[in-house]
């Protein structure tokens, strides 16, 4: 393809009428002000779209305009271009053919963007516009550091040899930037927080070193490595986290806080002793997110009766579901609705994962015998409003939270059962008086996670038999089939199907009804009462009203609410 030639955009877009002369003007005033580019200006205002300038530009060129978000390219043609120049230049190469590369650029008229490019690639280039946001994106999905962190293990084992290196030696100072394990858990954080990662796993094989990512609660495996550097690696962290180093035997908690990309993101990090050596996994919490009670996911009428529930001055409110839930999440999120000048509030958690202004935080600590039940005894002198027990664990801190509820206390808690009318009889069993239960217990949420279909692949489902059987009981009731959707798999989803999660819940609130077959001690017929109460409003009725907006796929619906039922 020749060289392009330069063209004015705004004379282009008035040209194709796609602004007037006098948004122009206006624009062009806006430009000398901030010094920002004349596009960028045009759709701060509202005058144009990304998408039109980038198609009103293919126009003229008479080059293809591209969607990026619907693009995927091989990682060997994308490293074509170093990811300096695809970022500086806003330009990425999509295909590599006989005749050249096909190159797509946000700005193809930029004629030192594009001498740069081609003298770089030697290769002849053919051009398309793509949308530079979308551009910006894809940019941050292709060019992963998988094979940074890959180059960098490779780089240190090299570094250590077959002599034993003392990484103590690694603590901080001006020089420990340089050190190479410093700079492969730098490409690992970086890594995991572009694609969204909650967790990374570092996990000694009996031959190799896997490290591996939670994105939207699955798991998948970044990269692997030679075994010999985990020990370097959990050795870092360690000092990192203010851990033994010396003590390998044990598991150990601990946590730090790291800076990337002027973001901070508080790190809990927790290690266990397994038979190829030290495996640690990090949870990842981002500051600066956490969410409130609207952004939970609860459909208006669950949202309204919880907030009703959380206001109440006294009562035991429980929070339950598996591990990975969002449970805490939601706790935070109640606590940060409660959280006013006029209440105390203490929480006992084991960790405390998210730190809250004005709230008085307290963590477990064994060594000291600083427990649930001891910290919970302490709270009732401090005179609290509210008390959050990050999980009821025992019999005894069970009766103290209750006892507490019953005296003029609002208790927030987690446990750890497949439904809300499960909570109960899970109480009762660990040895909850049941006319203290009955008196206390105010409400059950249960909760689950489950991940959405991507925007850009999701494609129309062809259901199994497997499937139609799971949904047959809501096909009689008239569900509509056509909006259905499946994962599909693209580049905008690392070819997963999905994107993000959404929360589903059953909320079950305790009436007289309740109350009085919890003090009988009945189970049984509290469960089946419970489940007759909580009919049409379960956990699997909220994850077949997202299958059926499309939303989320019946696949993904049964495993998550699988567990959920009878």
């Amino acid at each position: 393809m020749a060289r392009p030639e330069k063209i004015r955009l705004g004379d282009l877009l008035v040209q194709q009428k796609l602004i007037s002369q006098e948004q122009l003007g206006e624009a062009l005033d806006k430009q000398k002000q901030s010094g920002r580019k004349l596009g960028r200006v045009l759709v701060e205002q509202g005058f144009v779209t990304e998408d039109e300038i980038s198609e009103a530009i293919a126009r003229q060129l008479g080059i293809p305009y591209l969607d990026l978000r619907r693009a995927s390219a091989r990682p060997d043609v994308v490293r074509l271009l170093p990811e300096q120049l695809a970022r500086r230049f806003r330009a990425v190469a999509l295909e590599a053919r006989d005749d050249g590369v096909l190159v797509a650029m946000a700005d193809p008229t930029d004629l030192f963007a594009y001498d740069e490019l081609a003298n770089h690639l030697g290769r002849r280039m053919e051009l398309a516009v793509v949308n530079e946001g979308a551009l910006i994106q894809f940019i941050d999905r292709v060019y992963r550091r998988t094979d940074e962190i890959s180059e960098l293990a490779r780089n240190l084992t090299e570094e250590l040899g077959e002599d034993v290196i003392d990484f103590g030696l690694l603590s901080a100072g001006q020089d420990s930037e340089e050190a190479p394990v410093v700079r492969l858990l730098q490409s690992i954080f970086e890594d995991a927080l572009q694609v969204r990662a909650s967790d990374i796993h570092v996990e000694p094989q009996e031959k190799h070193l896997q490290l591996r990512l939670r994105v939207d609660g699955v798991l998948s495996v970044a990269t692997e490595a030679d075994r010999k550097i985990g020990p370097a690696l959990i050795q870092r962290l360690k000092l990192m986290a203010d851990l033994d180093i010396a003590e390998k035997r044990l598991p150990q908690d601990g946590r730090f806080v790291i800076r990337l990309k002027q973001r901070s993101v508080d790190v809990r990090m927790s290690t266990i002793p397994t038979q190829f050596g030290e495996s640690a996994v990090l949870r990842l919490l981002a500051h600066g997110t956490q969410a409130g009670l609207p952004d939970l996911g609860l459909t208006p009428d669950l949202l309204s009766r919880f907030t009703k529930l959380i206001q109440r001055p006294h009562g035991l409110v429980l929070v339950t579901g598996p591990t990975g839930s969002g449970k805490t999440t939601t706790l935070y999120a109640a606590l940060s609705e409660l959280n006013t000048p006029g209440r105390k509030l203490l929480t006992v958690e084991d960790p405390v994962e998210y730190r809250l202004p004005g709230i008085n935080q307290v963590q477990v600590n064994d060594k000291i015998e600083l427990d649930f039940a001891r910290a919970l005894r302490a709270f009732l002198r401090q005179d609290p409003d509210v008390i959050l027990v990050g999980e009821m664990r025992d019999a005894e801190t069970a009766q103290i939270a209750l006892r507490a509820a019953l005296t003029g206390h609002l208790v927030l808690s987690t446990l750890h059962t497949n439904d809300a009318p499960s909570a109960p009889a899970r109480l009762l069993d660990m040895g909850a008086p049941a006319f203290l239960l009955a008196t206390s217990l105010a409400g059950v949420l249960a909760q689950r996670l489950l991940r959405r279909l991507c925007p850009v692949c999701a494609a129309p489902a062809q259901l199994d038999a497997n499937e139609r059987e799971w949904l047959e009981r809501d096909i009689q009731a008239g569900l509509d089939l056509s909006r259905i959707k499946a994962a599909k798999g693209c580049g905008h989803c690392h070819q997963t199907g999905y994107a993000g999660r959404q929360g589903i819940h059953e909320l079950l609130e305790i009436d007289g009804e309740l109350a009085g077959l919890l003090n009988g001690g009945d189970a049984r017929a509290f469960r089946q009462t419970a489940q007759r109460k909580l009919q049409g409003s379960t956990l699997r009725d909220q994850a077949v009203r997202l299958v059926s907006e499309g939303i989320t796929s019946v696949a993904e619906a049964m495993r998550v609410t699988y567990q959920g039922e009878d």
